[in-house]
């Protein structure tokens, strides 16, 4: 969670690493001022808007944290995406614009890289969500659900339906519903992270 003007530039730092966003050329620059990704504007504002929730949300700061809420809703709407501030940590890779879904009481820790189609839920009416560790990737159409934890280093197949926990690191999990596959070495599947 952003408590402070430094962890907030931290997770500018990690997520625009995820997400191989390069400013180091006057070309970088020129592209992403021409071209600008759209899922980098997002987490942008996301971030943002946690750094102002969590830290600048008093007084004359309150009228500039509800105009975020507006810009970071019709983003939202824009791009398709469903996600509260604070559940993702640092590193936060949104691959594509699409349709994703996340409650409010889901965690997600570092270096998460999530595609389209994919929903991380409470079930039954419960509150209770998903908990999920550093350094997982979310495959497209993924659904995971319930008052489960995943560990970290783990790599969750397409269309898989994850409704149990998964506590061994280092697996791939698919299929519905989700079972342990095999081992995996993460980083050849999130390759921007170092977890040795």
């Amino acid at each position: 969670m952003i408590t402070s003007k430094k962890l907030y530039n931290l997770y500018l730092i990690a997520d625009k690493k995820a997400l191989n966003i390069s400013s180091n050329s006057i070309t970088d620059k020129l592209k992403n001022s021409l071209f600008p990704s759209p899922n980098w504007k997002f987490q942008k504002l996301l971030r943002k808007l946690e750094y102002h929730n969590n830290c600048k949300n008093k007084g004359v700061y309150k009228i500039y944290y509800i105009y975020l809420k507006y810009k970071y809703r019709n983003l939202s709407q824009k791009l398709g995406f469903s996600i509260p501030i604070n559940v993702f940590g640092p590193g936060l890779s949104i691959v594509h614009y699409g349709t994703i879904v996340v409650n409010s009481a889901a965690k997600v820790g570092k270096n998460c890289r999530i595609h389209v189609c994919t929903n991380i839920g409470a079930s039954g009416g419960s509150s209770k969500a998903p908990q999920i560790g550093d350094n997982v990737y979310i495959a497209p159409g993924a659904k995971i659900y319930g008052d489960i934890t995943i560990a970290n280093n783990t790599a969750i197949g397409a269309n898989a339906v994850v409704n149990k926990s998964f506590i061994e690191e280092n697996m791939m999990i698919a299929g519905n519903p989700a079972k342990a596959i095999k081992k995996i070495d993460i980083n050849r599947v999130i390759q921007y992270i170092d977890t040795n």
